[in-house]
Parts: structure tokens; sequence; C-alpha cells
């Protein structure tokens, strides 16, 4: 890789943007395909196949314009915030990080969050706005919220809200959702906004047990990815 381009790498991962190498298998050539950016030189149907590959989050090689590509794609770590250090994150934050997410658990109240609770995960007490706002949420990041309580889950999700968080999702019956929705709407959220709250959150499988729901949440959770 000549140094040009790999200084555009690097700048790129700085700036957490996802990104393709594009490798052509004859002549070794190169080109990168940053997110949301024109690949310049590159060409057009092959540009599409990166983005394609971006979005699908797959390395591949393809067979392009009378050509061979080898599609490297680059991209941050998924991120999951669980907000409520409760008996559902004990089981969701393994679950998740076993499918690459790097998990961080937020709850300001500090006897939940312990060490022997969330072995090696990364824990924050800062309130849960406070704490989201500082992670810079971007279109790679979920939020989960779990504790119940409008004064932690409600500020969480208004800053998810103003987020291109992939995923959101709020623990609750549809009974608790839909007042939580009326607060939201209070604070000045649109209808086609507070949609993208999954709630109850999880999909349907009649889970009952901690370690069930979890399985639900991740399941949706890969959904919201792939499909998105």
């Amino acid at each position: 890789m000549k140094h040009p381009l790999l200084h555009a790498v690097l700048e790129a991962r700085t700036r957490k943007r996802p990104l393709v190498l594009v490798t052509e298998l004859g002549s070794g050539r190169q080109w990168l395909q940053i997110e949301g950016e024109p690949a310049s030189g590159l060409d057009p149907g092959v540009s599409e196949a990166a983005r394609d590959a971006l979005r699908r989050d797959r390395s591949e090689t393809v067979e392009l314009a009378g050509a061979g590509y080898f599609l490297h794609v680059m991209s941050p770590p998924l991120r999951l915030f669980v907000v409520g250090a409760v008996h559902i994150a004990q089981a969701l934050v393994p679950m998740a990080s076993l499918l690459g997410y790097a998990v961080t658990v937020i709850d300001p109240r500090r006897a939940f969050v312990t060490g022997e609770r969330f072995p090696g995960v990364t824990v924050v007490t800062d309130w849960p706005d406070e704490a989201l706002d500082a992670a810079g949420l971007d279109a790679r990041s979920a939020v989960v919220t779990l504790t119940h309580d409008p004064k932690l889950d409600d500020p969480a999700l208004r800053v998810a809200l103003d987020s291109p968080a992939f995923y959101i999702g709020s623990l609750g019956s549809r009974r608790t959702h839909a007042r939580r929705i009326e607060r939201l709407a209070g604070a000045g959220f649109a209808p086609e906004t507070l949609a993208r709250v999954h709630a109850p959150v999880g999909i349907d499988i009649g889970a009952v047990t901690a370690a069930e729901i979890a399985a639900s949440i991740v399941a949706e959770l890969t959904a919201g990815f792939r499909k998105r």
C-alpha cells in the first residue's frame, strides 16, 4: 500500500469512518471507498460493489468490468450501550460480545455496576444521557435501555433518537411504552422518530427468563443491523 493511501486509511479509521480497500488483483492497483464519499478513479460498477460490501459489512472478491477485485472492508467495531446494570444485562452483555460488539454498561447506581457482575466489560457510572453524549453515537451504535426508570431511560432515549444509531430498544410492557412515547412526544419528538424505538425490546419468542429476553434482544439487534 502506497504511503498516501495508507495515510488516508489511518485518517478514516481515526474518524471512525467505515471504508473498503479495493485491490485490482491483476495489477495490484488500489483505491479507497470511504462511506459517504466518492472514490476517485474507481470504476462506477466496482464502486457500487464496494458500497454494497460496506452495507453488508463483509469482505469479498468480485469479478467486474473484466477484472477481479478484492474488497477489503475495514469498519469500526459495532458498539452496544446497555443502560441499566440489571439481570437481563448480565445475560445480554456476553451474548453481544460473542457477536463482536464492543459493549458498554451504563448505570449511575454504583451498587449495580460491579466487576463481579460485569467482568471485563466497560462500565460507566455517569448519567446515561451524559455517557451517551460523550460516546458520540454513530451509525454502528445501538442503545438498549433496561432500567424501567424514566429518570434513566428517557434521557438515554432522547440522546439515541437524536443520533444515527442503527438500533434503539427499550424494555417494558406495551402500556409502559405507551406512556414513554407520550413523554418523548411531549419533548418534541415526531411520531416517525419515535417509531425507531423497538419496544417491548426483542423479537417475540415468548421469552420469560433473563437469558431468553437477552437472546430475543440479540436477535432483533442482529436483524436491525443486517437489514438496515
